[in-house]
């Protein structure tokens, strides 16, 4: 009975050393749920630099948005359980701005400032003429 009964815990000692050692790495491996990625934007000028990361700042799920002008790019951090890439494209198109494949939203494009405009649009200004 006494054999038995260290028996029983040596065992529970040795299960106890295994999860204590071999659970770091288990939650190591989990995926992270924040996401980045880099998307193609037609953005002309600081106005819509500023434009596009504030819309982006009130979209469910994204930590945050940085356009890159010289790029054309904006960088963006994201909870892939909450948003995906797909939903953040149609966001930035519905603000009047290309997100790379996605058009922007012909309503919302022409309600954007002049210098806001696509370089071959008649309707562009220069910045300094708004």
């Amino acid at each position: 009975m006494q054999k038995t009964r260290t028996m029983k815990t040596i065992a529970f000692i040795i299960s106890f050393l295994l999860i204590a050692v071999f659970t770091p790495e288990l939650s190591a491996q989990k995926v992270s749920k924040w996401q980045e990625v880099s998307i193609k934007v037609s953005s002309q000028c600081g106005m819509c630099k500023e434009r596009i990361e504030k819309i982006l700042a009130f979209e469910k799920g994204i930590k945050s948005a940085v356009v890159d002008l010289e790029k054309d790019e904006v960088s963006i951090v994201y909870n892939s359980k909450r948003t995906d890439v797909k939903s953040i494209r149609t966001a930035i198109s519905k603000a009047g701005y290309d997100a790379d494949d996605v058009a922007a939203d012909p309503k919302a494009y022409e309600k954007l400032p002049g210098c806001c405009k696509k370089p071959d649009d008649p309707k562009k200004k220069d910045c300094a003429e708004e």
